[in-house]
């Protein structure tokens, strides 16, 4: 299969790897000391399922060197992906499929507002990783995994058989029942990485401390009442699901949201608590604890995006 990764961070870099490792024709978009030391070294990724290296791939920074592909998997921060989209345009066949693996409800919209709709899917992506230096990747924690499907849910032979494609390049691939829901509650519990940075402390801190545990909590359980309201099909216990997982974390880990606040990089703060906000107040919902988090940052992000 002819793939194009679309940003080859820590969530670009894995999955695109994983592929390269299993014999697909991979070309990775990078720029910089990143995209040099690929095209010198190639891509090392250290990961808690086995480190592995693959060499002699293909590395550019112009999407237009790739027409055609068959698949596109856009892996670069959230509020890029509307600029992607109108680069993408030009070298989209009639067969390609475009696979966002943003955090957020909104990557598979904002592509669809540039590309025909029949070549869009939606999915989301389970791992914690980052780069860790050119050309490095570091898989830290969270069996890797993408869930994926067709926009309106329809079970076809081109979602199955990128699932094979997935399961058979040495991580977990699935076809969602209810991708909408699937995308909703990832949303819910990505959206306590800005609560993290407001803190200043990791998952492992957060949850130990019990009233930054309980803002935690009553975060989801905003979240996951905005869900409700919007018409996902959310299961009762999930917040309860949710608090587990993120007690099964490494203490130390954090997410890549939080390290671009602490660093100062433009984050998705405006596609994760910013959009919770956003929704609610279509609908008139209070949602408090977001708000008062996504207040919190907000001066932080502009500052970040005009450096």
């Amino acid at each position: 299969m002819k793939i194009l990764i679309v940003g080859t961070g820590g969530v670009g870099g894995y999955f695109g790897g994983r592929l390269a490792q299993a014999g697909h024709e991979v070309t990775f978009i990078a720029r910089g000391k990143h995209r040099e030391a690929i095209e010198k070294h190639g891509l090392d990724v250290k990961s808690i399922n086995g480190n592995f290296s693959v060499t002699n791939i293909s590395v550019t920074d112009k999407i237009s060197d790739v027409p055609r592909p068959d698949l596109i998997i856009v892996s670069v921060k959230a509020w890029q992906v509307k600029d992607i989209a109108q680069q993408l345009k030009p070298v989209i066949g009639k067969e390609t499929m475009v696979l966002p693996l943003q955090n957020g409800v909104l990557a598979s919209d904002e592509l669809k507002e540039f590309l025909p709709q029949q070549n869009v899917l939606s999915g989301l992506c389970r791992i914690i990783s980052k780069i860790d230096g050119p050309g490095k990747i570091n898989h830290l924690a969270v069996d890797p995994t993408i869930v994926f499907g067709e926009c309106d849910n329809s079970k076809t032979d081109r979602v199955y058989a990128l699932e094979k494609v997935f399961n058979d390049s040495g991580f977990k691939g699935r076809v969602a029942k209810d991708i909408q829901s699937d995308i909703w509650k990832k949303f819910i519990s990505i959206c306590v990485s800005a609560w993290l940075a407001v803190t200043r402390s990791t998952y492992g801190e957060v949850r130990e401390q019990p009233e930054t545990r309980k803002v935690m909590r009553d975060l989801f359980e905003e979240v996951t009442e905005l869900a409700y309201k919007k018409g996902v099909n959310i299961e009762p216990d999930f917040v309860d699901k949710t608090m587990a997982f993120i007690d099964t974390f490494p203490p130390e880990s954090t997410s890549s949201l939080t390290r671009d606040v602490w660093e100062g990089k433009p984050s998705e703060l405006e596609y994760q608590n910013g959009s919770v906000v956003k929704l609610a107040d279509e609908i008139g919902l209070d949602v408090p604890i977001n708000r008062f988090i996504y207040y919190s940052l907000i001066l932080m992000e502009e500052k970040a995006k005009k450096k």
